[in-house]
């Protein structure tokens, strides 16, 4: 195996370390207005004036419910093509399929990302499509998600690099 795979399949562990990170904690957007309010894909929780932290699992707006969805099939993805430039090693063949499995996860995470917030609207946040209230902000799971974005668009650079002939 080639410098150039083994960086990018680590790139393209850790972008899938940050996708689903992203995915477990419920940071996608906060607020400390009215107690601590944390909004998440998967898992909602509020903390109400000192009480005890309440999670729950939110009732997804269609954008954020694709938003999910985009983001688990481009974490299945971003897996099958590290699995897929493991193969590499022994079928040299098979980093042209790496590549662009790689690249759909690249899209859907692009994709998830400009879909997501288009659900600002819904009544826990109370803003515009793309336009956050002031009252809110972009917590630690939605800068995990871009971080994973980010790191998937170079391990897609260096892959394509491996593809690329050698002269």
């Amino acid at each position: 195996m080639d410098k150039l795979t083994v960086i990018s399949g680590a790139l393209f562990l850790t972008a899938d370390m940050f996708a689903v990170a992203s995915l477990i904690l419920p940071d996608w957007i906060v607020s400390d207005v009215g107690g601590d309010t944390r909004l998440g894909l998967i898992q909602t929780c509020m903390t109400l004036y000192g009480r005890t932290q309440l999670c729950y699992a939110p009732n997804l707006q269609p954008e954020w419910m694709l938003t999910l969805i985009c983001i688990i099939i481009g974490c299945l993805c971003v897996t099958i093509t590290i699995v897929l430039l493991v193969i590499s090693q022994w079928n040299i063949y098979v980093v042209s399929y790496a590549r662009w499995v790689g690249f759909s996860a690249m899209v859907l995470f692009c994709l998830a990302a400009v879909i997501f917030p288009m659900g600002f609207t819904m009544d826990e946040i109370g803003g515009e499509p793309y336009q956050l209230p002031s009252s809110h902000q972009v917590g630690l799971s939605y800068i995990f998600f871009v971080l994973a974005l980010w790191i998937t668009v170079i391990s897609e650079l260096f892959a394509g690099k491996v593809c690329m002939p050698h002269f």
